[in-house]
């Protein structure tokens, strides 16, 4: 049953180098902080725009004062210095006022208008997160796009241990479910595994995603798999179950092989001479025990930051309040 009064939506947006972009996304924004209808009817509003600045380089954080004074919605969220955009996202959440959450990108490739349909999905579902969906290809080369389906999916058939079709920056999340996560996260677990951990239902909502309002990001191979182990060690203890199988595997093809060697020495006249299949089995044994130490140490640095109370961010306030413009 659609609600007469309307539903609050606050908006978080990380801020790294968004200032040639923002002011058209805001404005789209703007179009949506009077009280309107879903397209099945129900009332919501944005009524508040949290733009959290993440201290990129350029000009961003006058672009979100100039904002911040042409909008009464838009509240700056201020950074003590670069944490990611996963922790400006926290960040954000953590400040939020409305009864639902919409996490997106700075670069106008997320189109404001979906929400809506997105705050539809929610309700029809019962569900208290709902991805966007969207239904053509980013604006990104090939190899990285390959890359990125494939981190997805192997976060949810195998990492995540829940029924969802895929996730992404472009996000709707119940209030109270938002606040508490950005309140519980801590150093190191990825955003969407911390929401995967509480939420009852998730679900999808197509939408089409626009090119960016700039050249698209280059992310280097280093960020990009620094990025995915960070996902990998925060779903959980499945990838130390793989060590475990990887463990096993070794075990029997050693034990096979061993049984080969014994049969060859005994029942056939062809000499053993050793060298090659000792060097390829140090080779694979050696590259899988360094693989699963990897894995291990990833754990190791992710307890350790927790112990040492290492913070995901500190939010300070305008530095031109501090040191003057």
């Amino acid at each position: 049953m659609p609600e007469s009064t309307p539903l609050r939506v606050s908006v978080v947006i990380p801020v790294y180098s968004g200032e040639d972009t923002l002011p058209g996304l805001v404005d789209e924004l703007a179009a949506l902080a009077a009280p309107q209808l879903t397209p099945l009817g129900r009332a919501f509003e944005v009524t508040e725009v949290l733009l959290v600045w993440d201290r990129g380089p350029g000009w961003a954080d006058q672009t979100i004062r100039d904002l911040a004074g042409a909008h009464s919605f838009v509240r700056p969220i201020w950074l003590s210095r670069n944490f990611g955009q996963h922790a400006a996202t926290l960040a954000g959440m953590t400040s939020s006022q409305g009864e639902w959450v919409v996490t997106m990108d700075e670069d106008g490739q997320m189109d404001p208008s979906f929400i809506g349909a997105m705050i539809d999905r929610a309700y029809s579902d019962h569900a208290q997160l709902v991805y966007a969906a969207p239904t053509n290809p980013p604006p990104h080369g090939a190899v990285r796009n390959l890359a990125s389906r494939t981190a997805k999916w192997i976060f949810v058939k195998v990492l995540a241990g829940r029924d969802f079709e895929s996730f992404n920056s472009y996000r709707l999340i119940h209030g109270e479910v938002a606040r508490s996560v950005a309140a519980y996260t801590g150093q190191g677990v990825y955003l969407d595994v911390a929401l995967s951990w509480v939420v009852a239902r998730v679900v999808t909502e197509p939408v089409v995603m626009r090119d960016e309002g700039r050249p698209a990001g280059s992310y280097s191979f280093s960020r990009l798999l620094a990025h995915f182990g960070r996902l990998v060690v925060s779903s959980g203890t499945r990838p130390l179950m793989f060590v475990s199988f990887l463990g096993a595997i070794f075990v029997v093809l050693g034990a096979l092989l061993t049984i080969w060697i014994l049969g060859s020495l005994i029942f056939s006249a062809v000499p053993v001479t050793g060298w090659p299949s000792t060097m390829v089995a140090i080779l694979v044994v050696g590259g899988a025990t360094l693989l699963s130490l990897g894995i291990i140490a990833q754990y190791v640095g992710a307890a350790t930051n927790m112990s040492l109370g290492k913070p995901l961010y500190v939010v300070v306030r305008d530095p031109d309040d501090t040191f003057g413009s």
